[in-house]
């Protein structure tokens, strides 16, 4: 077991009142199947937590919720696989949902998909920064919603629940989300995509962190396909984050 600081003993403790909280929610057709990575990958989440979640951090990159051959694997958010074995260097032990989808299973590091945003985020930073903790110095990564959902086979994003469903889910996010930057003192939360920075700039209101937002590495984006990286980077020397 690796050193815990009190900075990531307190992430790691909003991190599990956040799946509590989340516990009790239900949720209505389309959505089939509500998978939880802060339960059943929670091994994994909490040694990202513990290793990359140990000081304060300039910049925040947040993303929506987990896509479902990356967090909803392994529990790191953006989590592709190769990035979070091999850059990361984290890899544990992941259990199954309590109601599986037969059409996600779960298969945790052994799953072969690539989580293409995660490639694509993950690579970025890989090429910016010579090492993981290089990177982590200054930045953390973490998702506004730790749940996926699913109708059947399909990915369902959070911005596509009924207004009463989607208002529960943003009372318990929104408050996780304002424990995670009075821990981390961010100078910035980067939405990672519109509906990240929205949630962002709306539950930081008030808040000393300036927010903004980069292009989502999304392949459903047209223009994250022509040449993503490099106008993430743009829009990052753009806000004056990087150099």
């Amino acid at each position: 077991m690796e050193r815990t600081s009190p900075i990531a003993a307190t992430l790691i403790a909003a991190a599990r009142q956040l799946s509590e909280s989340l516990s009790t929610l239900t949720f209505s057709p389309p959505v089939s199947h509500v998978y939880n990575p802060l339960s059943y990958a929670w091994s994994a989440h909490e040694l990202y937590l513990r290793r990359y979640g140990a000081s304060t951090r300039r910049v925040v990159f947040l993303g929506m919720n987990p896509g479902p051959f990356g967090m909803v694997q392994c529990g790191v958010p953006f989590g592709e696989i190769a990035a979070v074995r091999d850059w990361l260097g984290i890899e544990a032990t992941i259990l199954k949902p309590a109601v599986e989808n037969p059409r996600r299973p779960i298969e945790g590091f052994a799953c072969t998909r690539s989580e293409v945003s995660g490639r694509r985020l993950w690579g970025l930073f890989r090429e910016r920064f010579a090492s993981a903790d290089a990177f982590f110095a200054e930045h953390f990564v973490a998702n506004y919603c730790p749940l996926a959902f699913f109708d059947l086979a399909r990915n369902l994003t959070p911005d596509r629940l009924p207004a009463s469903e989607a208002a529960a889910l943003r009372v318990a996010c929104d408050a996780h989300l304002k424990t995670l930057v009075s821990v981390l003192q961010p100078e910035w939360v980067v939405g990672v995509g519109a509906f990240a920075e929205t949630r962002a700039a709306g539950a930081l209101a008030g808040l000393k962190v300036r927010t903004g937002r980069m292009l989502h590495p999304s392949p459903a984006s047209p223009l994250a396909n022509q040449g993503w990286a490099a106008a993430a980077t743009r829009q990052l020397v753009e806000l004056g984050i990087w150099a």
